[in-house]
């Protein structure tokens, strides 16, 4: 029978120096091309599938916390000036200073726009403006001025305001906090919100407008809407009107119809060239000098008998006023006693 021969592994310390050693293999980047199989370096397929679902899944929460921001406000997104409707809401602002307007284009060209305007999507590609008039009006005369590619975007948030009112609300918080309104643009802007049926009530337009103030702030913008009702279209510098002449002329128009009529013919008939000089007409109306004021005419009541009230006094003049009058008016006033 033939002998078997023990087959022994070979030695690789054994190897004498310059023959073929084992690499060395530090990590997987570093293994020769052929020494270990490509499939050996693949994963498997039930890894792959693991990895690519969590690249996947990564992926879709990245998208949806994007669409997210977007629809909650919490991204800005850039959009052109054309899209934009500046009067989807009647502005509270009447007026904006010219010096304030040029120092914010200034800003806006030298470091951008530094905070978007408020938007709600009105559909079709259209926006309309909530908040931010005075930095779409900057940046619109930017883009008429330098033409300029940059100034034919504006940066915007997305609102979803859950009504008309709430639209309101935010555009008036916005004014309150970053200049402040007159007491006569708080008034109309509560005027107008009531009158579009935004609010029941001119009162309740106030309080949900001016939610933050006082009571006593809410008190003077609701007495300045007598400014408004009554002498909109008769004051050229309504913005300008002072806290304690604006209440002045309000008590006065409450208190009488006639001063109503005065008021608007003074300042109709009057071409004023300034804010002051049409504060010193309502002035003289309210406080008429006496030399100058010429008292009112007496009433007439019948023929030839005049009457005229001063105080608690009633006075009657005239050819009429004889003696058996005053025996006649005598004998009735004791039979209402």
């Amino acid at each position: 029978m033939a002998k078997r021969k023990r087959l022994t592994p070979a030695e690789i310390n054994a190897l004498e120096p310059g023959t073929l050693r084992a690499p060395e293999i530090k990590s997987i980047d570093h293994i020769p091309i052929g020494v270990v199989p490509k499939s050996a370096l693949r994963r498997p397929p039930i890894a792959q599938v693991a990895g690519d679902a969590a690249a996947q899944a990564a992926l879709d929460e990245v998208a949806e916390e994007l669409r997210s921001a977007k629809a909650e406000g919490r991204m800005v997104q850039s959009l052109p000036l054309a899209a934009i409707d500046a009067n989807h809401l009647v502005r509270d602002r009447m007026v904006s200073d010219d010096d304030e307007m040029d120092a914010l284009k200034s800003s806006i060209m030298a470091r951008g726009q530094q905070t978007p305007i408020e938007v709600i999507d009105l559909g079709q590609g259209r926006f309309g403006l909530i908040s931010g008039w005075r930095r779409l009006t900057a940046i619109k005369q930017l883009f008429e001025d330098t033409g300029e590619a940059r100034f034919g975007q504006i940066q915007c948030l997305l609102r979803r305001p859950e009504g008309a009112a709430d639209a309101y609300l935010a555009m008036v918080e916005e004014n309150e906090i970053r200049v402040g309104l007159s007491y006569y643009e708080r008034a109309r802007i509560a005027a107008l919100a009531a009158d579009r049926g935004v609010y029941p009530t001119v009162q309740l337009a106030v309080r949900g407008l001016f939610a933050n103030a006082s009571r006593a702030k809410r008190s003077k913008i609701m007495t300045f809407t007598m400014v408004f009702d009554v002498l909109d279209d008769a004051l050229k510098y309504p913005t300008a009107l002072p806290e304690r002449l604006g209440l002045a002329v309000a008590k006065a128009l409450n208190d009488s119809t006639d001063m109503a009529i005065e008021m608007r013919r003074a300042l109709q008939g009057a071409n004023v060239d300034n804010a002051a000089e049409e504060q010193a007409i309502l002035a003289g109306i309210l406080k008429p000098d006496p030399k100058t004021k010429a008292a009112p005419a007496a009433a007439d009541i019948v023929p030839g008998i005049n009457m005229q009230r001063a105080g608690r006094k009633l006075v009657l003049t005239g050819a009429g006023v004889t003696d058996a009058l005053r025996a006649d008016l005598e004998a009735w006033l004791k039979s209402r006693g």
